[in-house]
């Protein structure tokens, strides 16, 4: 089903006449565009309206002439009607109150006066064929460019100079690193978000980010060893197995109507089996991707639906060790997006499930 339908069956369930997205990755989503200028707001410069029939931009008369020129690749110019609004007069939210009727039912993914809210995430489910492609691009660029940075790390470089080349190496493709984490081998064994600081990296390294282009996300982590642990090698293959049963129980419940619950429970079960009881307690494990670094994150009895095709981030965690990557769950194939040809890889096999994914090996690199 393609998005002006989804959105259609939405305004019918909804009873809405019309409805408005102004956040960026909502904007995204429709448009294909980027209506973000200050990244501490939530809402963009520009919102996007639907009414059955017609698409709308509606924004100030500072962005108007490049929004239209360059942030809506995926509407036709025909299709669609640019109104502006002078920058001193109102801000986007009066601005879209302002061209609601007032016999017109009409919702917003922002605060607007007289409009019922809306949260977008479900009609971002499942990925269109477009998305996919996409997300193919952006996961494989997303790998390389952190790949090239772990392959020429160095036991004294510090978590903030790996955290600046990763930026560098995902800008440099255009991509956005909305999450940026580096831990060295004594914080990544003390803390799951290891957020850069001046530590040296030491032993060993994991390095996780989540990337952004279009709207769409992707997550991934490396770990690199220079001198490692004797236990890490054993760690990060629990680490895959789990994400190896999540991604099999995620197809399942995508296949017979279950829920993220469901999965959830096979992720503590996979635990369990492996000796690692409660593990998950410490961290949380991920869940849908798509236009958000998490759609939605899996909790015991989460009644959220496993949507196919869409992707998913599992990203387990066993005692300074991950395994995390954004995977393409569709009924018939598991598709690993953030992979590469070019690191070694570990086959991990689902708990109680004949699944047996390639997953990201630990890289050994000499000191």
């Amino acid at each position: 089903m393609n998005k002006r339908a989804r959105l259609e069956r939405y305004l019918d369930s909804a009873d809405l006449d019309s409805v408005w997205f102004a956040r960026p990755n909502a904007f995204a989503w429709l448009t294909g565009g980027n209506n973000v200028v200050d990244r501490e707001t939530d809402a963009g410069v520009a919102a996007v309206g639907y009414d059955g029939s017609d698409v709308r931009i509606l924004t100030n008369n500072i962005e108007a002439d490049r929004i239209r020129a360059e942030e809506i690749p995926d509407i036709e110019a025909e299709d669609v009607s640019f109104e502006q609004f002078p920058w001193h007069a109102s801000s986007l939210g009066e601005a879209v109150a302002a061209r609601v009727a007032d016999d017109e039912r009409a919702a917003a993914d922002i605060e607007v006066p007289g409009l019922e809210r809306v949260d977008p995430t479900a009609l971002r489910q499942p990925l269109t064929e477009q998305d996919i492609e996409r997300y193919r691009e952006l996961s494989g660029q997303t790998a390389s460019a952190v790949e090239s940075v772990c392959r020429e790390l160095r036991a004294e470089d510090s978590e903030h100079e790996v955290a600046s080349a990763l930026r560098v190496a995902l800008s440099a493709r255009d991509i956005e690193s909305p999450v940026v984490l580096v831990g060295g081998s004594e914080r990544a064994q003390r803390y799951r978000h290891y957020t850069p600081t001046e530590a040296e990296l030491g032993d060993y390294a994991l390095v996780s980010v989540t990337t952004q282009r279009a709207g769409l996300h992707a997550s991934c982590t490396r770990t690199v060893a220079f001198d490692p642990p004797s236990w890490l090698e054993d760690r990060h293959a629990t680490a895959a197995r789990v994400e190896t049963t999540a991604l099999a129980a995620t197809q399942a419940a995508a296949t017979e109507g279950g829920t993220a619950g469901d999965v959830f429970e096979a992720i503590q079960h996979a635990y369990d089996a492996l000796d690692y009881d409660g593990e998950w307690e410490h961290h949380h494990q991920g869940g849908a991707a798509g236009f958000a670094g998490r759609e939605w994150i899996a909790t015991p009895d989460h009644e959220a639906a496993v949507a196919a095709p869409m992707a998913y981030a599992w990203n387990p965690t066993v005692q300074g060790a991950k395994s995390e990557g954004t995977v393409l769950v569709t009924e018939d194939e598991i598709e690993p997006l953030t992979s590469t040809e070019r690191w070694p890889t570990t086959t991990a096999r689902a708990v109680d499930d004949d699944l047996e994914l390639e997953r990201p090996a630990v890289l050994g690199l000499d000191d």
